[in-house]
């Protein structure tokens, strides 16, 4: 059984988890930027323990990247790595679209056309961010819906990942189209069309997915990175 200092330890790092987590889906964290263990134990005013800990958990959600002799960093993903990420959620999310769909309230389907009007408002002043804040809601607040945990773990295991990347740090991110992207969802559910909906879903991240591969660029090599792809030419 864990003892009192154990459990306080891993409270903590939980706690680290969720904030820097936080820090990196709202670009306060951008790719490939450091996370120092020593800087952020300062400013919890805490040892490192928990800190490294909780820098593990984000290492084992796909979003950071722990080097030895270097610390961590935000993961820059390869394009592959976003696309196979969205081929996923799509298919994750036509389901909890369609279990949604058979036990959203008036109430409930009214807060997603919220998110919708939300996205639109965002897109008229070019705020960019307030789009992909909505638009993160919209997808959450719809497989929450759905009413399976199971589903739900799944879809936040991956949610991190694309989210932080997709929506708030590819180049050329159009806010007007990201929200009007949104609109065959809206309005299947606007008519409760389970099928309509689920095609519009899969149609959704076809779209997105198709639109980032164009814009994205794959992570810079670094020093080891160029000589591992040197040492693999010259064995060809």
């Amino acid at each position: 059984m864990p003892d009192r200092e154990e459990l306080r330890r891993n409270v903590l790092a939980d706690a680290i988890k969720d904030r820097v987590l936080q820090g990196i889906m709202d670009g306060s964290y951008p790719a490939g930027s450091r996370i120092m263990e020593t800087r952020l134990a300062k400013d919890f005013d805490i040892s490192q323990a928990p800190v490294r800990e909780a820098l593990r958990g984000l290492q084992a959600l796909g979003v950071v990247e722990i080097t030895p002799f270097r610390g961590a960093r935000v993961r820059w993903p390869t394009r592959g790595e976003l696309i196979e990420a969205y081929v996923v959620r799509s298919e994750v999310e036509a389901l909890g679209a369609r279990l949604a769909m058979k036990r959203m309230t008036d109430d409930e389907l009214g807060e997603l056309l919220e998110y919708g009007n939300k996205m639109q408002e965002a897109a008229r002043v070019g705020d960019g961010h307030e789009v992909a804040t909505a638009d993160a809601s919209f997808h959450g607040r719809l497989i929450e819906l759905a009413g399976n945990g199971a589903l739900e773990r799944v879809w936040r295991s991956l949610e991190p990942f694309s989210r932080t990347y997709i929506t708030l740090v590819a180049p050329g991110a159009d806010p007007h189209w990201t929200a009007d992207l949104h609109g065959p969802m809206l309005a299947a559910l606007r008519a409760r069309d389970s099928r309509a909906l689920v095609r519009a879903v899969r149609h959704h991240f076809a779209e997105a997915g198709s639109n980032l591969a164009s814009r994205w660029t794959d992570p810079p090599l670094e020093d080891d990175d160029h000589a591992a792809a040197a040492k693999r030419r010259n064995h060809q």
